[in-house]
């Protein structure tokens, strides 16, 4: 296990390193249609992860199979690791340390810091409503809020991010930030954490998560006196807290 691990954090930066010698260009702060403005093709994916997740919550075949790729994982498990525990906000950390490396994102930091807020509160929202409205046991039986993973969403949002951000510069970045958030996921089914369903959910409100911080970027710099604002200005965001629980923040300003 450690040295799947290693090979994760190594591929990881070793893509960091690759591009660090590049020249950093000035940051654009032109804001991609593509990635700002909402369209329903882009919940196919992460839809589609969360419904194949909700399958082993009601249907006894694929419950059948989560126990057995845990009876398999047993069979080889040495020892558990909390490696995850960390690894899991190495993508997201990455959104800003790539570009300290060398790499061009599209945004500068203060759109990235809107964008990664966002996102990171709405994620929030989605995993914890799940976790404590279905309430479902973990693999170790520990507690009953199982479904989804929240590591998993941690790290496939931060890889989406980086993705995102930095796709003109190199795939490359993308597909090492997705490693790591793919191996997070192995790892908490290795650990006994989640059901590999679990894991299915919390990718696809990972992804759901990075794009919403995506979707709320405009209203969000015109917020923050960052774009152009003609009359009024409005924004909306997500929140979590343990004392009102979850709901919508608006703001108008004029």
């Amino acid at each position: 296990m450690k040295k799947i691990i290693l090979t994760l954090i190594g591929l990881h930066f070793y893509t960091m390193a690759f591009y660090a010698q590049e020249k950093a260009d000035s940051i654009p702060l032109r804001l991609p249609a593509a990635d700002t403005e909402f369209s329903l093709e882009q919940l196919i994916l992460p839809a589609s992860l969360v419904t194949a997740g909700t399958f082993g919550l009601g249907s006894n075949r694929v419950k059948a199979l989560n126990r057995n790729i845990k009876d398999k994982v047993a069979g080889f498990r040495s020892h558990y690791t909390q490696a995850d525990d960390y690894i899991q906000y190495l993508p997201v950390i990455s959104v800003y340390g790539l570009s300290l490396a060398g790499a061009k994102p599209k945004h500068d930091y203060i759109d990235r810091t809107l964008i990664i807020a966002a996102s990171y509160l709405s994620m929030g929202i989605m995993v914890n409503s799940m976790k404590y409205s279905i309430c479902s046991a973990r693999p170790n039986s520990s507690s009953r809020n199982s479904f989804p993973s929240g590591h998993t969403a941690t790290a496939v949002m931060g890889a989406e991010l980086v993705r995102k951000e930095y796709r003109d510069d190199s795939p490359w970045y993308g597909i090492a930030a997705y490693s790591v958030a793919t191996g997070i996921g192995l790892m908490r089914i290795y650990n006994e954490k989640h059901w590999m369903t679990d894991v299915f959910a919390g990718a696809g409100v990972g992804i759901l998560s990075a794009r919403i911080g995506y979707w709320l970027l405009p209203f969000n710099r015109r917020l923050t006196g960052r774009g152009k604002a003609a009359g009024s200005q409005f924004a909306v965001a997500p929140f979590y807290t343990k004392q009102q629980g979850t709901g919508i923040g608006l703001s108008y300003r004029f």
